[in-house]
């Protein structure tokens, strides 16, 4: 889960997101998948809106995971309520650039490899912000299946590994 947002708001959201997998988990005796999560999130986000004496969280938040049955999934949740699965987005002032960016690449190569895709990442970032970065600057975060389907697992890049994709950007350009 990537929150964006107010700093409180942030640590409610991530805090009912972990209850309702917690609970889920009991209840059912599997994880939550990401699409249920997304809608639970965005409904109690909608009730916000509401109601006068409750403030709308000012957050934005981005879940992905990778179902057994449906495989890796991407849903982002707006503080209205509204949620909607993507295959890549991107959250903040530059968010439509990202988007476009991002929908071309997409469109002519739907199914990308590993690297292919952490690389599009970072190179979307850079061509929107119009910055060259270091690998000091950028923390990757990827969500991979790992062999034979039994390792699905968040992790962060090391900087050696980021600074091995920022070469191989600026040696395609």
């Amino acid at each position: 889960m990537l929150v964006t947002g107010l700093p409180a708001d942030t640590r409610a959201i991530v805090q009912q997101a972990r209850q309702q997998a917690a609970d889920f988990r009991f209840k059912y005796g599997y994880e939550v998948p990401v699409d249920f999560l997304a809608k639970v999130l965005a409904d109690k986000a909608q009730v916000y809106t509401q109601h006068a004496y409750m403030r709308p969280l000012g957050v934005v938040s981005m879940l992905i995971g990778i179902d057994e049955e449906r495989g890796p999934q991407l849903f982002k949740v707006d503080p209205a309520g509204y949620y909607v699965g993507y295959k890549a987005t991107a959250v903040g002032s530059k968010e439509t650039e990202a988007h476009n960016l991002l929908e071309k690449k997409l469109k002519g190569n739907p199914q990308l490899s590993y690297d292919d895709t952490v690389t599009t990442a970072i190179a979307a970032l850079q061509g929107v912000l119009s910055e060259e970065f270091k690998a000091s600057d950028l923390e990757v975060g990827v969500v991979r299946d790992g062999p034979e389907g039994n390792d699905r697992s968040f992790r962060v890049l090391p900087a050696e590994e980021v600074e091995q994709y920022l070469t191989i950007i600026s040696e395609r350009d």
